[in-house]
Parts: structure tokens; sequence; C-alpha cells
């Protein structure tokens, strides 16, 4: 396989997953290493495949239909990470990234997609032990949330609020 088809074969397994695909299974499915499945993203990306890399592996970027985008501030210890998760996964929206900003760097920002219960406590899992992003700002942060409707976004501002997660102005 050339390296053209083998990054063909590449987008059509991330075209057709229906989750985020690790770039070690990516690479056991090709027969390759990890480190050259890396490579093929690196290529595929500059030549203007929105492939992103999250927490749980590779996944194309889709904007869903008709979703409503809203960028919340929010504040919590680390402790809380998967119950303000669960604020929102629960209440069918989803948590495409989080913000953070830096003295030094400037605003970092990381791809979460988080769209699910099951999702938010993998990810949960996968961070235990180590810092989020949040902590590096006193536990101040920003997520960028996906939300099928108004109701939807609503209800996930409510639950953000009640839980003392949201940031308002008088904060």
């Amino acid at each position: 396989m050339t390296g053209q088809q083998r990054r063909e074969e590449l987008m059509r397994r991330l075209r057709a997953a229906e989750g985020p695909q690790s770039a070690g299974a990516l690479a056991a499915a090709l027969g390759v290493s990890r480190q050259l499945v890396v490579g093929d993203v690196a290529l595929l990306r500059a030549g203007g495949e929105e492939i992103l890399a999250t927490p749980r592996g590779y996944v194309l970027e889709r904007a869903g239909a008709g979703a409503l985008q809203v960028t919340v501030a929010c504040r919590h210890s680390a402790e809380r990470l998967l119950e303000e998760l669960l604020c929102v996964t629960d209440c069918g929206c989803g948590l495409l990234d989080v913000t953070v900003e830096h003295p030094v760097y400037g605003q970092i920002t990381a791809p979460l997609r988080i769209f699910s219960r099951a999702d938010a406590e993998q990810f949960a899992g996968a961070i235990a032990g180590t810092q989020p992003l949040c902590q590096l700002t006193g536990g101040v942060h920003l997520h960028t949330l996906s939300c099928p409707t108004p109701y939807h976004r609503d209800r996930a501002l409510a639950s953000l609020r009640e839980k003392g997660f949201l940031l308002d102005a008088r904060d």
C-alpha cells in the first residue's frame, strides 16, 4: 500500500467511525506503526482535512446540522470536573472544547468532543491523576457547547448555574 492509499484508507475509516479512533487502533488496522499514522494525519491536515485530535482519538470535524454553539465561562476545582461535564451532557448538549487564558502562552484551546455521559466518564477517568487545563487559571475556563435546540441550551445553562459552575459578570 502506498502512502497515498494509506491516507485514503485512513480518511475512509475516520468517515465511517462512530467515535474517536486512537492512533494505535488505526495503526493496527492499517498494519503500520502509530508514528506513521500520526505523520499521515499531519499530512492530511496540511492538505485541508479537518481532523481533530481529542483525548480519546482522532475525529473528523463535523458541524452538527442546526446545532447551536454557545461559549460559557465556568469555574470549578479539579474534583468537580466530571460533575460539570455531566451538567452539560445530561441536558442533551456536548462540550466541543475547553479554553484557558495563560499568562505566557495566551489562549490555549483543547478539543474535547464530549457528547454523552459515557464520553464524560471516560474523559474524567483518562485525566485522573493529572491536572486539567483549568487548574492553570484557578479553575476559570471557557467551554464551547453544542446544543441541538434553544431548549437544550437553556437547560444546560440553568444546570451549570444551579450547580455554581457558571461565571457571570459579578464574579
